[in-house]
């Protein structure tokens, strides 16, 4: 039996558990135990090493944050079976020890987001965020001068920029995502990145301009963790949505859309509430305080996402059906 004591994070799992599968130790042979002065060198993926497929990364990674002392002994389990027995393994939601990865996940999601709330309500509360910075009965152009010394959170210490929306103050169609990524943070510009590339096509087929789109985020600083040399997309928390809400309320108000798109879940539920559920709601139009036709669709960037060529079409698919909504209104 071997003894492994890891700091109580993700990384210090992570980095243990790739010794142990370079060892093909089994799981039954192991005993996680957490300790907060433990230190685990971060292990860099050796070349040739065990590949496994991304969802259960995020999965794993989300499923760290509970409470559970056990939850590393399953992420363990979990991994050796996905290297050893099947690649896909998370796709058999009543193996028992998928399902308590799922259930570890779902707590820990749940008790981030109630945090979160309660963080978000109090910055409300305080009259914090944005709300200081952003000038009242200022124009587009006045706003996005505004904009630019915004510390409303702490995203702006790290982002490049903050990210306005672009397009005409008259527009009829607003379209709006979660937050700028990686090019649209060292650019100044939304969806001029990947993403912007399968917006722009989408938008081209459905026969929508768009230069004549005002496109925005809910959140308009880069939120990102490093990794070595790159900037990785890290979802906005609620309390960087909360502070971030009024310079988003500010644009809805001056330009009145005939048509409001929300562009992935982060949007869609800034905009039309946290009970939204993207998947199940999208491609109906809701009547919301900026405009009575609303509606949401998915995030360009999970086209990009797909597994493989043929999720990606039909992912591309529900996008663009969902445009030709807009554009039909």
């Amino acid at each position: 039996m071997r003894t492994v004591e890891i700091a109580p994070t993700f990384e210090a799992w992570q980095a243990a558990a790739r010794h142990l599968l370079r060892e093909s130790v089994p799981p039954a042979e192991v005993t996680w135990h957490e300790g907060a002065g433990a230190t685990t060198p971060v292990d860099p993926i050796a070349p040739g090493g065990a590949r496994v497929p991304r969802p259960f990364i995020d999965l794993a990674r989300q499923a760290a944050g509970a409470p559970d002392p056990a939850r590393w002994q399953v992420l363990y389990t979990v991994l050796f079976r996905l290297v050893h027995e099947s690649r896909d393994l998370l796709a058999s939601p009543r193996d028992p020890d998928v399902r308590r990865l799922r259930g570890l996940a779902a707590q820990a999601w749940r008790l981030t987001q109630q945090a979160e709330a309660q963080e978000a309500l109090a910055l409300e509360h305080q009259g914090g965020g944005a709300a200081p910075f952003v000038p009242a009965g200022a124009s587009l152009d006045e706003l996005r001068a505004a904009g630019a010394r915004c510390q409303g959170c702490d995203l702006y210490r790290h982002a490049t920029q903050m990210v306005f929306g672009r397009g005409p103050a008259d527009a009829r169609v607003v379209l709006v995502g979660e937050q700028p990524g990686d090019q649209e943070d060292l650019k100044g510009a939304p969806f001029v990145g990947p993403a912007g590339e399968v917006l722009d096509r989408a938008l081209a087929e459905v026969g929508i301009a768009r230069q004549r789109v005002y496109v925005t985020n809910a959140v308009k600083h880069f939120s990102f963790v490093e990794r070595g040399k790159r900037r990785i997309h890290q979802t906005p928390r609620l309390p960087e949505l909360a502070a971030c809400r009024p310079w988003l309320e500010a644009e809805l108000d001056l330009i009145k859309p005939a048509v409001l798109g929300a562009l992935g879940a982060t949007a869609a539920r800034a905009i039309l509430g946290p009970d939204f559920r993207l998947l199940k709601q999208r491609g109906q139009f809701f009547v919301t305080r900026w405009s009575s036709k609303t509606i949401a669709t998915l995030h360009p960037s999970a086209v990009l996402r797909g597994r493989d060529d043929a999720e990606q079409a039909r992912l591309y698919s529900m996008l663009r059906d969902d445009l030709r909504l807009i554009a039909a209104a």
